[in-house]
């Protein structure tokens, strides 16, 4: 038996996938854990940006209160932008019952050239989201155990190669793998909100001090600094998009859920986005 089919496992047979399919806790562990992680610094990019515009002239108006603040409107107009998504995505399972990815889509109602462009641009899109996160993950552990810190590009390589190894075990399998850190990850992110209204309400919560950034004087605000401002919220917005990540993998992946597929497709999508949005 060669060391392919000891960490692999023997190839299945077709009247055997049946017993590959998954239910919807498990699909949203398989699935959404790309979209849910990304949650994870996608707050972050738009918490950097909005620091540049107050340290800034252009973001002077956002000094005279708390730069936080600004992150709220841009956070609705992520969630709305992720309802209509959402919505779009549910249409396509029910059309698509057999999978509907970008280039099913786009071909059957576009042609072929912008098939291939939406599925060179979710090939992409596949590799920077395993890079980046695996990046941002591994950068975390190496920053909490700093002898582990030349060793960060050893330790992500490692993460692929095992996460290939589990995803080429099979969607089931991998799904039970999977489903333990991505249940344990919305466990801790549910209770850092819980534990953060509860100091808030109680009155407990650390706030950011007014003076934290100094503003600049009315003299010394250019008359570009509007135009500026206005790009950094746009830069803000489009940074935390980023929590859009991975949406459409549910769209890809119908045939792997149990029977009635595209009803449990759509009922985990909705899962999904109500978890992104609340996060």
């Amino acid at each position: 038996m060669g060391l392919g089919r000891i960490l692999i496992g023997k190839p299945l047979e077709t009247k055997d996938l049946a017993h590959q399919s998954i239910s919807r806790p498990i699909g949203l562990a398989v699935f959404a854990s790309d979209a849910i992680s990304s949650t994870a610094y996608a707050t972050e990019e738009i918490l950097i940006i909005l620091s540049i515009a107050a340290a800034s002239s252009a973001g002077m108006w956002v000094t005279h209160g708390n730069i936080l603040g600004a992150s709220i409107p841009i956070a609705i107009a992520i969630a709305f932008l992720l309802t209509i998504v959402t919505i779009s995505y549910r249409q396509t399972i029910y059309a698509y019952p057999n999978g509907g990815g970008a280039y099913i889509v786009a071909r059957d109602n576009l042609g072929e050239l912008p098939a291939q462009i939406a599925g060179a641009a979710l090939l992409t899109d596949y590799i920077l989201t395993v890079s980046v996160s695996i990046s941002a993950g591994v950068a975390q552990i190496t920053s909490f155990f700093g002898d582990l810190r030349p060793y960060k590009v050893h330790i992500a390589v490692a993460v692929i190669i095992l996460m290939t190894i589990v995803n080429l075990r099979g969607v089931k399998e991998s799904g039970r793998v999977f489903a333990v850190p991505t249940y344990f990850f919305l466990g801790i992110m549910f209770l850092t909100l819980v534990v953060g209204f509860a100091k808030f309400f109680g009155g407990t919560l650390g706030i950011v001090p007014e003076g934290s950034v100094e503003p600049l004087h009315h003299a010394e605000i250019a008359p570009e600094a509007g135009f500026a401002l206005v790009f950094l919220i746009m830069r803000a917005f489009s940074s935390g998009c980023t929590a859009l990540t991975g949406i459409e993998a549910i769209s890809n992946g119908i045939t792997a859920f149990k029977t009635p597929r595209s009803h449990n497709a759509a009922v985990t999508l909705t899962w999904m986005s109500g978890i992104l949005i609340t996060l």
